[in-house]
């Protein structure tokens, strides 16, 4: 008789055991625990459960399972310990070697990390966080661990709107925010949403790009200067613009007040969307942080922020702002459920932000990303005086300038210095400097301003008299990421990857005199 029997009594743990064929019982158990030994279901040291609650789950005998379970310790397939039950003995079992294709070595990785996009995951508040999630999940109603709605809790919606409202000038109901798993998300959605093409920074992440072109949305690239995004080159083809208005990415600086109302102006005149991609907003070190654009005309700007780079990238926890004519179709895009971001951590960020501990850590964190900052100004002074460095103003990395034609080599030292950083041109829009959309050509369709004062015609006026940022050589340096313990060594590694003073130009040489 073959029978299949679950221990599932709360006397033990789950014991599934397949008890087959005819004769002594407690012969047929014993046949099964080895085989269950034997295959690996059982591993050295697995505890079993106690044999009166596996006689009961087997309706055998107690004396039949003890018994068994004796006359396997005495074979050696069991141990057992007063006090600590039976459990399968760490012995030796002949286990027939798999196979495995070799894979190829990976390559070792970076002594130091100065790779931007991420803070030294030691400082995220795990106290403060812990003391949040218990409140949180005591003070839960019922409904947070159903189905949850893909809108995203309440909860979090109306502390969002409260904080962007205090801290970034944005002006927005909770009713408008849709919570997301991170700006990358965020993005998909609305390339999803609004579709194509869009206008981008010729600086910029290369994920974002990848990720819009990977559904179905180009982007074609503006030029950038010292005043930001050149927004005199939109057209009335964008269907929207990716900006990062409060610290342009990675070159730094906030866009230019003329160029932040031109840019809305845009917007209303074609019907196109400001996508503003506020991913440091919070962290500006020399004046209060820059309101963002999405203030001036919360129907026209998409705000996508997150918690990536003030807590940790680990919590999948970003949100966007939303025109009221977008808020339906982003949530239908996302589903009829949550399937991205846990209920349980958008409470705990709730109570986090409610209880004032998002702002004690966003100005911790702003502190130390400071000093971060001068040390790396400071090294840099003492021993590459012949560097620039841009973009400290603000955010968690800095652009190291380089001089031409050196960027390659000092990304390739620093790797051998065991130094991770990235080169500037790593950012630069591939079709940035060429074809209709390089900077400072003019393009069929751009919009005009609405008036002289501050408005896009003003702007271009303005605009067409500045430099733009060369495709310029450089190393972008986050300093958030390496622990306190290693990051003047991190300092060291950068400044010996460093070229040295470029020698000077020789004059070209005279022509002979006359006779």
């Amino acid at each position: 008789m073959d029978s299949w029997v679950n221990s599932a009594e709360i006397l033990g743990s789950d014991l599934p055991l397949e008890l087959s064929g005819t004769g002594n019982r407690r012969a047929v158990l014993m046949d099964a625990l080895r085989e269950a030994v034997r295959s690996g279901r059982l591993a050295p040291g697995t505890r079993l459960p106690p044999y009166r609650s596996l006689a009961a789950d087997l309706g055998l005998a107690r004396n039949t399972v003890a018994d068994a379970y004796a006359e396997l310790v005495a074979e050696g397939w069991l141990a057992a310990r007063q006090g600590s039950g039976t459990r399968v003995a760490e012995r030796a079992v002949p286990v027939t070697p798999v196979h495995r294709p070799r894979t190829p070595e990976r390559a070792a990785r970076p002594v130091h990390d100065l790779v931007q996009g991420q803070p030294d995951p030691s400082v995220f508040p795990r106290t403060a966080w812990l003391a949040s999630a218990r409140r949180a999940l005591a003070a839960a109603p019922d409904d947070a661990f159903g189905p949850g709605d893909p809108h995203g809790r309440p909860e979090l919606r109306r502390a969002l709107a409260g904080y962007l409202a205090r801290v970034r000038g944005v002006r927005a109901a909770p009713e408008r925010i849709v919570l997301c798993s991170g700006a990358a998300h965020g993005l998909r959605l609305l390339a999803e949403v609004v579709g194509g093409p869009w206008a981008a920074e010729e600086y910029g992440l290369p994920f974002h790009r990848e990720l819009l072109a990977s559904h179905g949305v180009g982007t074609r690239p503006l030029g950038v200067d010292a005043d930001g995004a050149r927004v005199d080159g939109l057209t009335r083809r964008d269907r929207a613009v990716l900006l990062t208005p409060a610290h342009q990415f990675p070159t730094g600086g906030p866009l230019h007040p003329a160029r932040r109302a031109a840019v809305v102006d845009w917007a209303r005149a074609t019907g196109g969307l400001v996508v503003e991609d506020d991913y440091d907003g919070e962290f500006r070190y020399d004046r209060q942080p820059v309101g963002a654009v999405q203030g001036l005309d919360p129907e026209h700007v998409v705000l996508v922020g997150s918690v990536s780079k003030s807590l940790s990238p680990a919590l999948r926890i970003g949100w966007m702002v939303l025109p009221q004519r977008l808020v339906a179709p982003v949530v239908a895009a996302k589903g009829e459920r949550e399937q991205f971001s846990s209920a349980t951590e958008q409470l705990t960020l709730a109570d986090f932000v409610e209880s004032g501990a998002y702002d004690r850590q966003v100005r911790r964190m702003r502190q130390r990303h400071r000093r971060r900052r001068d040390q790396l100004v400071a090294a840099l002074h003492a021993r590459a005086p012949h560097v620039r460095v841009t973009g400290i103003a603000a955010g968690l990395h800095a652009v190291v300038e380089l001089p031409p034609g050196t960027e390659r080599s000092a990304v390739r030292a620093a790797a051998r210095q065991g130094l991770a950083v990235e080169g500037l041109g790593d950012y630069l829009h591939p079709g940035a400097g060429r074809g209709p959309g390089a900077p400072g050509t003019p393009r069929a369709g751009a919009v005009g301003g609405v008036g002289a004062a501050g408005g896009a015609g003003s702007v271009r006026a303005r605009a067409a008299g500045d430099t733009l940022v060369p495709q310029r050589d450089g190393l972008v340096v986050g300093y958030a990421t390496p622990a306190e313990s290693a990051y003047q060594e991190a300092l060291d590694a950068l400044c010996r990857s460093l070229p040295p003073v470029s020698p000077p130009v020789p004059d070209p040489p005279r022509p002979p005199a006359a006779p």
